[in-house]
């Protein structure tokens, strides 16, 4: 592979990064609202499978975003700006 080719392939994956950061902020989004709006619906619906109290359905899903939220930043966000730095200093 060529410098061209390199560079070509660092841009298409950072297109990649960029997008699956945005696409799981996304899906925090729609847990979030669907948690504001039908959350006594699904901790009614877990609570007979599941032993659950309403702290531990609120805790569960907390929980969950902080980890979605981690999950988006150090997987696709930090990697996209290493890959944009790396680019933009060999220019």
């Amino acid at each position: 592979m060529n410098k061209g080719e390199v560079n070509y392939l660092m841009e298409r994956v950072a297109g990649v990064l960029i997008r699956c950061f945005f696409l799981s902020y996304a899906l925090l989004i729609l847990w979030f609202f669907l948690y504001v709006l039908v959350g006594d619906f699904g901790y009614g619906m877990h609570a007979q499978w599941f032993e659950l109290n309403r702290h531990d359905y609120a805790l569960i899903n907390y929980y969950g975003m902080a980890f979605v939220k981690v999950y988006a930043i150090i997987f696709f966000l930090f990697p996209y700006f290493a890959i944009r730095l790396v680019l933009r200093k060999k220019r």
